[in-house]
């Protein structure tokens, strides 16, 4: 055998040796479902808790209550090695959405002193020209077309009656006495001042067949019979400042994120969707994977960091099961809308904006608050610990199994839950060692669904007969 021969069988033979040990490795770890630091949540204690629980049996289930059992075990290693995560530093990488937004905030004031700002002496020229409008009207409803055609008529002519006498001095008190819109009556009519666009096309061609001052005729609407006054200059201008201020601050915003994404050429990929509906899924397990699912001139987009924005989104923005439920041609716009952030992030970063130091501090505090109270609630703060042991490894194990008798209490509705906002889990991950077998997830679900079925079998035969006698089923016909 020559040696170029033999160099390859060596090659083989290491290879499956190595297959060898990796199976031997994967098989010995079977039985685990979880590891947080020192502590392991094994497939016959997490079946259990499932199995004598109300929680319903699926796989999104259990891999939350794993991850949940990670996240109060991560909390109970810290707090035994007295940790409380107290650090501006560690508060910075739990708050960096906070912080973030408050830089971007920083931004946009910077960019807004210049091109955002209205320019006051302009505003009559603006509403003048129907950047806003301003009206009062009259309104009498009308019957649905084909059930009140003769009764319509007469509707009708009335409000032309009504548009032939009302004058700029009567038209708030013949409003408040004729008008049939509950909304507007009681103010004479009065609508404000509102963005084009905001009433039925018919109204708004009304409002601006007349001068400001001016009355319109009858103007019909699928609301009925409309008498129409355009407000003037002097009646609106302290509501069109604020109104128009507004509105000249969504185009600045506009033109900033759209200014931003210039140039930058960005590029989703054509897996985005299908890996970011699985982020969305299971956060934790993208955490740290740098699968590039989006393209710029001047950053990139991994999945992980899509994790850290998609879980930063507080739980009541429902942000997952939207995604999730999305059709996939969405989702592309939602990456399109996280990349434009992270390029603004760039360029703050490229223009040296910082935070308000006084709203870090702010922040920072309540990071250290949510740390303290989530382990004071588990009762594992260092405090709830130092009496137990010296021994720090004993400290994990005495943190650990209070942690997991939380749990099974938890699941049993004897505990309320306690939650572990994401910035401080975002903290534990990186601080410290964590895991979930999925192999071990769906074997602890297989044999919960079992448990539980045996012990349903078993309460169904030891169920004691009715005294009532039960009706026979009606024989078929």
């Amino acid at each position: 055998m020559t040696r170029l021969r033999l160099a390859l069988v060596a090659v083989i033979l290491t290879a499956v040796t190595a297959c060898g040990a990796l199976k031997d490795a994967m098989t010995a770890h079977v039985d685990v479902v979880a590891r947080a630091g020192n502590q392991e949540l094994t497939v016959s204690q997490l079946s259990d808790m499932l199995a004598n629980s109300q929680v319903p049996l699926r796989p999104d289930v259990a891999r939350s209550v794993a991850q949940l059992w990670v996240n109060y075990q991560l909390l109970g290693q810290a707090a035994a090695a007295n940790d409380t995560l107290h650090s501006d530093e560690l508060a910075d990488q739990g708050m960096w959405s906070a912080i973030d937004q408050m830089r971007l905030a920083a931004l946009f004031e910077q960019y807004t002193a210049t091109v955002g700002r209205p320019d006051s002496t302009k505003f009559q020229a603006a509403y003048e020209a129907g950047e806003l409008l301003g009206a009062a009207h009259i309104l009498l409803t009308k019957q649905p077309d084909g059930l009140g055609t003769a009764v319509n008529d007469s509707i009708k002519r009335e409000a032309e009656r009504i548009a032939r006498t009302v004058t700029s001095a009567t038209f708030a008190s013949v409003a408040r006495a004729r008008s049939q819109d509950p909304g507007s009556k009681d103010r004479g009519g009065d609508y404000g001042v509102f963005p084009p666009g905001t009433m039925v096309p018919e109204f708004e061609a009304g409002i601006r067949s007349v001068p400001p001052g001016g009355i319109t005729g009858v103007v019909e609407t699928q609301f009925g019979y409309h008498i129409i006054r355009r407000s003037t200059w002097n009646e609106i201008k302290d509501q069109f400042a604020q109104t128009y201020g507004q509105i000249v601050q969504q185009r600045a915003e506009s033109t900033f994120f759209a200014e931003a994404e210039k140039d930058a050429n960005i590029q989703v990929k054509g897996s985005a969707a299908r890996i970011v509906k699985a982020i969305a899924e299971d956060v934790d397990s993208y955490r740290t994977d740098r699968t590039v699912i989006a393209t710029s001139r001047r950053v990139d987009l991994t999945a992980g960091r899509m994790a850290m924005w998609i879980a930063a989104f507080p739980p009541q923005a429902q942000i997952r099961p939207q995604i999730t439920e999305a059709p996939d041609s969405v989702i592309p716009s939602f990456v399109t809308n996280i990349m434009r952030n992270e390029l603004l992030l760039k360029r703050a970063d490229e223009q040296g904006i910082k935070a308000d130091t006084a709203r870090v501090r702010e922040a920072r505090e309540a990071f250290f608050g949510a740390v303290t109270g989530s382990m004071t609630a588990l009762g594992v703060a260092p405090a709830q610990l130092a009496d137990t042991t010296d021994d720090r490894k004993a400290r994990e194990a005495f943190a650990g199994n209070r942690v997991t008798a939380f749990v099974q209490s938890l699941l049993r509705s004897q505990v309320e839950y306690v939650d572990v906002p994401e910035q401080v889990v975002l903290v534990l991950r990186d601080r410290y060692e964590a895991r979930v077998v999925p192999a071990g997830l769906d074997r602890a679900l297989a044999e919960a669904t079992k448990l539980r079925t045996a012990a349903d079998s078993a309460a169904a035969a030891n169920q004691t007969p009715s005294a009532v006698p039960m009706p026979s089923p009606t024989p078929n016909p």
